[in-house]
C-alpha cells in the first residue's frame, strides 16, 4: 500500500465532493490507463495508486476512517478483517472494483453506460495541415484556400454502414453494450465485444459503396483565416473541419500548423525585426542616407550620422511586425555594417593613402589611439 496522500494523489481537496473525486478519479484513470501507456511502468505505478485511492475515498466510511486515521486505518487489516488485501474489500458487485473498469472501459469505447447507441457513433478523425507562409503575409494576415484529405457520410447508407442503409441492430452477444465480461481468478474483466468490434451493433450485411465504413474518403477545400501578427509554429484549431464522424458521430477538427519562411533581409523576434545593411566607409564616415524596403513594401528612409561605427544599431520605431488583436507594430532594429574598401583602383589608393598621411594625429580615430595607449605595457621591451 502507498503512503502517498490519497487527496493528492487524485488531485482533489480533503474537502472534494464524491462526484469531484470520481470525476477526478475517471480523469487520471484514462489518463495513466495501461492500454494508453504500453510499457509504462512509471505509468502503470500511477495506475494501480490512483486505483487504491480511489478505493478509500469513494467510499464513505473508509474515508472517515482515513480522514482520522490516514494510512494506519487500514494497516494489520483494518476495516477488513484479516482481508489479504490490506484492507481493501473487493467487492465484484455494484460500487466494486469491477465497477472502476466499467467506468474507463465506457471512456475507451467512446460512451457512457447507455451502452450501444453512444459506443455505435463514430467520431470523425483530426486533421492536420502544414502551411507555410512569408513574413509578409504573416504581417499582414491573409485568407488562404487550402485542400485537405477528408471523408463524408456515404450517401447510400446514411452513413450507418449497411447495405440496406439502416441502423444496424443491438448485437445479440453484448446486448448492444459494446462490451463483454471475463472472469479471470479472482478478477472480472471487461473488453470489447469480438463480434461487434465495441460498436454495440452487429452489421450482417455492409454497404457495397463504403464496405461498412459509413464515410466515403475525398478531398475538400476550406478557406483559412490567418490573422495578422501570427507567429511561426502557431497552431490554429478549426472545430468540425476534420473528417466526418458516422453513424451520428461529432466531426472531427482541422489542426493547422503555420510556418514562417526565412526573409531575404529581415529576421523577426516575436513583434520586432532585425536587419544587417551594409554601408561604405565614405557613408559611415561622413553621414548620408539610405532607403530600405519595410516588410508591408513601403520605403524607409535612413539617416546615417556622420561617424556611424560599425555594428551600431539604429532603431525605427513602429516598422516592426503587426502584433495580433492589435493596432500596434513593433520596432525595427537596423545593425550597421561598415564595409572596407576592396579591389581600390590606382587612384583610390593614392588617395587613401593620402587621407592616412594627413591622419597621424589621430583625432579621427580616437578608439584605435586609445587601445593600443592601453596595451602598450603588454609588449616586451
Amino acid at each position: 500500500m502507498t503512503e502517498k496522500d490519497y487527496y493528492e494523489i487524485l488531485e482533489v481537496s480533503k474537502t472534494a465532493s464524491g462526484d469531484e473525486i470520481k470525476k477526478s478519479f475517471r480523469r487520471l484513470a484514462m489518463q495513466y490507463h495501461p492500454d494508453r501507456n504500453p510499457g509504462n511502468k512509471e505509468a502503470e505505478a500511477r495506475f494501480k495508486e490512483i486505483n487504491e485511492a480511489y478505493e478509500v475515498l469513494k467510499d464513505e466510511q473508509k474515508r472517515a476512517a482515513y480522514d482520522r486515521y490516514g494510512h494506519q486505518a487500514f494497516a494489520n487489516g483494518g476495516m477488513g478483517g484479516g482481508s489479504p488485501f490490506g484492507g481493501f474489500e473487493f467487492n465484484f458487485g455494484t460500487g466494486g472494483f469491477s465497477d472502476i473498469f466499467s467506468d474507463i472501459f465506457s471512456e475507451f469505447m467512446g460512451g457512457g453506460r447507455s451502452g450501444g447507441r453512444n459506443n455505435y457513433a463514430r467520431p470523425g478523425a483530426d486533421v492536420r495541415y502544414n502551411l507555410e507562409i512569408t513574413l509578409e503575409e504573416a504581417f499582414s494576415g491573409l485568407e488562404k484556400e487550402i485542400t485537405i484529405p477528408s471523408s463524408e457520410p456515404c450517401a447510400t447508407c446514411n452513413g450507418h454502414g449497411t447495405k440496406d442503409g439502416k441502423e444496424a441492430p443491438l448485437c445479440p452477444h453484448c446486448q448492444g453494450s459494446g462490451k463483454v465480461r471475463l472472469q479471470k481468478g479472482f478478477f472480472v474483466v471487461e473488453q470489447a465485444c469480438p463480434h461487434c468490434r465495441g460498436s454495440g451493433r452487429l452489421v450482417k450485411d455492409v454497404c457495397p459503396d463504403c464496405k461498412g465504413a459509413g464515410a466515403i474518403r475525398k478531398e475538400k477545400t476550406i478557406k483559412v483565416k490567418i490573422p495578422a501578427g501570427i507567429e511561426d509554429g502557431t497552431r490554429m484549431r478549426i472545430s468540425g473541419a476534420g473528417e466526418a464522424g458516422t453513424r451520428g458521430g461529432a466531426d472531427g477538427d482541422l489542426y493547422v500548423f503555420v510556418s514562417v519562411k526565412a526573409h531575404k533581409l529581415y529576421e523577426r523576434d516575436g513583434a520586432n525585426l532585425y536587419a544587417r545593411i551594409p554601408i561604405s566607409m565614405c557613408c559611415a564616415a561622413l553621414g548620408g542616407k539610405i532607403e530600405i524596403p519595410s516588410v508591408d513594401g513601403e520605403k524607409i528612409a535612413l539617416d546615417i550620422a556622420a561617424g556611424s561605427q560599425n555594428d551600431q544599431v539604429i532603431r525605427v520605431k513602429n516598422q516592426g511586425m503587426t502584433m495580433m488583436r492589435s493596432k500596434n507594430r513593433g520596432d525595427l532594429f537596423v545593425k550597421l555594417r561598415v564595409e572596407t574598401p576592396v579591389n581600390l583602383s590606382a587612384r583610390q589608393k593614392e588617395l587613401m593613402e593620402e587621407f592616412r598621411s594627413i591622419s597621424k594625429d589621430d583625432k579621427c580615430q580616437p578608439e584605435s589611439k586609445g587601445f593600443f595607449e592601453k596595451i602598450k605595457d603588454l609588449f616586451v621591451a
